[in-house]
């Protein structure tokens, strides 16, 4: 832990497994960044760490891949896992009370090894990084005697419940909200199934708690290495113009060009930033070019369907997955977070304010994050709120490196991932 009046480390050790459905890696969305980040702080402060990660069709990684900074395992084992959306494996699964969420991501294969990790080491804390690892309770329960905690990224019902109110009515929507009952459902039946409920942000926490969780409650947000963000100078301009250049090569790291380039990053897959972003696109981005004709907004996002690398969008730049997210976060001083959905917390609202950038969200999307508006950061809520902050970031060009060094100190104080590791460590002492 972090003794501020020694301003030392001190470490202890902790055997912990740790149940992902996914490799944490490449750190190119939330979740994969949320795990390496605290797993590594872990390893610092002495823990030894397992890792026992579903190699999925959607994420999948070559074992060869793995990068050599990922030593702060003691073990790494990988179950393949085929969890792709079947039509057929959807329309069965109707005639079912299980949520389809869940059940595809229950596997012998994934079971096999967890049992034999747990009977052949002896663990003090198995931590499950989500809500869809929970079917493997009864497992761990009848193999250790380590406790359990459940580290949810998200109230993950919440999620779709969102979606669901925001789609249009029909057959979708009804559909939606099906799987929205079914998922909150089994998230209700599991609530007190762990030892210990790590959520990812105090709003979380507090919503568990609404719902009947009663077990030990912690507050765990995601930490990031800011030495890995640079010194956060702000990154002045060049004067070059502002020309719209037909989509770049996915592998192309964006260069900045001027002040009127924004950004949009994150997994396009992932439900909540495609309605957002669609949102955008729809009611606000027209209205911002006619009154600033030579802004540009680039787009990036692991697994951008192919249909949205073949748009024609007015001003509109779109990378597809780019190489580096924070050298693509870096080339662009505002960055936009228009979230309508979701739950938990936007790490790359994070990494954007960690870099200095001016960050432009919602409400929903500032929950868990409590940076002051106007002064780390800028909300905006409508169409209109949008179309104002964005101009005013346009008409106020020399307000934004004070905007991005506000948000840099922000981040420094509350989002250092050893911090948050050491009270995590306390937590699961007590």
């Amino acid at each position: 832990m972090f003794t501020p009046d020694r301003n030392v480390w001190v470490t202890f050790t902790m055997k912990i497994l740790q149940l992902c459905k996914k490799f944490p890696y490449p750190l190119k969305d939330g979740e994969s960044i949320a795990v390496a980040y605290l797993s590594k702080a872990l390893h610092d402060l002495g823990c030894e760490l397992d890792l026992l990660a579903m190699n999925t069709s959607k994420h999948y990684i070559n074992p060869d891949d793995i990068p050599a900074d990922y030593n702060h395992y003691d073990e790494i084992v990988l179950s393949d896992l085929d969890n792709r959306i079947k039509v057929k494996d959807a329309l069965l699964n109707l005639f079912t009370k299980d949520s389809y969420h869940v059940v595809r991501y229950i596997s012998e294969d994934y079971t096999e090894k967890l049992i034999k990790l747990l009977t052949q080491k002896k663990y003090d804390i198995v931590q499950l990084e989500t809500l869809y690892l929970a079917p493997y309770v009864p497992v761990i329960r009848a193999h250790s005697q380590a406790r359990i905690a459940m580290r949810s990224h998200n109230v993950e019902s919440e999620i779709w419940q969102r979606i669901a109110q925001n789609t249009p009515f029909g057959l979708k929507k009804c559909y939606v909200n099906l799987l929205a009952n079914r998922l909150q459902k089994f998230e209700l039946d599991h609530l007190n199934a762990y030892d210990m409920m790590a959520a990812i942000t105090n709003r979380d926490l507090q919503q568990f708690r609404k719902m009947g969780c009663t077990i030990a409650g912690h507050t765990t947000p995601i930490g990031l290495d800011m030495s890995e963000y640079g010194s956060g100078e702000w990154r002045v301009a060049s004067s070059e113009s502002n020309t719209v250049h037909p989509p770049a090569p996915s592998n192309q790291k964006s260069k900045i060009k001027n002040q009127k380039s924004l950004s949009f990053i994150g997994s396009l897959d992932w439900m909540p930033n495609l309605e957002g972003l669609t949102w955008f696109l729809e009611n606000v981005w027209q209205k911002v070019i006619q009154k600033h004709p030579n802004i540009t907004l680039h787009i990036a996002g692991r697994n951008t369907p192919d249909e949205w690398l073949k748009k024609e969008i007015s001003n509109v730049i779109i990378h597809g997955e780019v190489e580096d997210a924070r050298e693509f976060i870096t080339a662009h001083p505002i960055m936009i977070v228009p979230l309508l959905s979701g739950s938990g917390m936007r790490v790359k609202i994070l990494e954007s304010m960690a870099l200095s950038r001016v960050t432009i969200t919602t409400t929903l999307g500032l929950e868990g994050i409590d940076a002051a508006a106007d002064t780390e950061i800028l909300i905006a809520d409508t169409a209109e709120d949008f179309v104002q902050q964005i101009s005013f970031c346009m008409d106020n060009a020399d307000a934004l490196p004070q905007i991005g060094a506000r948000a840099r100190a922000f981040i420094e104080e509350h989002f250092d991932n050893k911090k948050i590791a050491a009270r995590l460590l306390e937590f699961y002492k007590t």
